[in-house]
């Protein structure tokens, strides 16, 4: 079971290390910068990408270390809201918000979250997965049985 999760869940978010000082490209219909709260706020048909991921979203928050301008920002968080999708590979998460902690180097996808490799997936309210560690868990959801206490659900599909 273990290893389903590990395959299941976002080590496609967790770029090779190599990436992580890859440029993160955005596009959305419009963008609001609020420095004071050292954040960038893209709304409406988000796409970002580094490297070999791509993240789309109704919003994202991008939120950074105050530094010197010149040598580039250092995100601290970036929050995803809204028809959220994950993608790296043949790897794809999605849910209502994600949550990017860049000093935990944690990714929470939460809200119906959901994760394929292939043809294999799994279901639950959240994933987080820790990138330093590879390794994920997943919390259950109640729409799987409508109560509380609900279950994780996994459907692999052998070869």
């Amino acid at each position: 079971l273990f290893l389903l999760l590990l395959l299941l869940t976002p080590p496609a978010l967790a770029a090779n290390p190599t990436n992580n000082k890859s440029p993160i490209n955005i596009e959305a219909d419009r963008m609001v910068s609020l420095e004071q709260k050292n954040s960038v706020l893209f709304a409406g048909n988000v796409v970002a990408t580094q490297a070999d991921v791509r993240i789309r979203a109704n919003e994202m928050t991008v939120f950074y270390a105050e530094s010197d301008k010149e040598q580039g920002q250092e995100v601290t968080k970036i929050y995803c809201v809204g028809k959220v999708e994950v993608t790296r590979g043949d790897w794809l998460g999605t849910g209502n918000t994600m949550d990017y902690l860049a000093a935990e180097r944690k990714v929470i996808l939460s809200g119906g979250a959901r994760a394929w490799q292939g043809k294999n997936q799994v279901t639950g309210e959240t994933i987080t997965y820790f990138m330093d560690e590879g390794r994920s868990e997943v919390t259950p959801s109640q729409a799987t049985t409508g109560k509380q206490g609900g279950r994780v659900n996994a459907t692999i599909i052998p070869k």
